[in-house]
C-alpha cells in the first residue's frame, strides 16, 4: 500500500459540496452563538435592571457596528436553526438521496439568508 496520491493541502482551492458547506457553517454558527451569549445575557441584564440601564443598551444597539453584528447574530441563529433541523430528518432518514440531499441544503442555505437580509432590513431601517 505504497501509493503515491497527489495531496491538496490548499484549503482555499477545495471545492466542498454542499452538505459539508452547510454542516461546517453549522459549527460556526454555533460557535458564535455560544461566544456571543455572555454579551447577550449582560445586555439583557442592565436593560432589565433600570431605565437608565435600557437606556445605555439602547444607545449601543442603534451604533451601525452594533447593527452589524446583530445582524450577524440574526444569520447564526437562523443558520443553526435550519441546520439543526436538516439534521433531524437526517436523523429520521429523510431527504438521505442526493438529489433531496441538495435541494434541502440550498433551503437551509437560501432560507437562512433571505430571512436574515429581512430581519437585517428592518434593523437597519429602524
Amino acid at each position: 500500500m505504497d501509493k503515491k496520491r497527489p495531496k491538496n493541502l490548499n484549503l482555499i482551492t477545495i471545492r466542498l459540496p454542499l452538505p459539508a458547506l452547510v454542516s461546517i457553517l453549522h459549527r460556526l454558527s454555533g460557535l458564535i452563538l455560544f461566544l456571543i451569549l455572555p454579551g447577550v445575557l449582560f445586555a439583557l441584564h442592565l436593560s432589565l435592571e433600570s431605565q437608565q440601564g435600557f437606556q445605555i443598551v439602547l444607545g449601543y444597539a442603534v451604533h451601525p457596528l452594533t447593527k452589524l453584528v446583530l445582524i450577524a447574530v440574526c444569520w447564526a441563529f437562523l443558520h443553526h436553526l435550519f441546520a439543526g433541523l436538516r439534521h433531524l430528518l437526517s436523523d429520521l432518514n429523510l431527504g438521505m438521496e442526493l438529489r433531496q440531499a441538495v435541494l434541502i441544503n440550498r433551503m437551509v442555505l437560501s432560507s437562512s439568508l433571505f430571512l436574515t437580509f429581512l430581519i437585517g432590513m428592518s434593523l437597519w431601517w429602524v
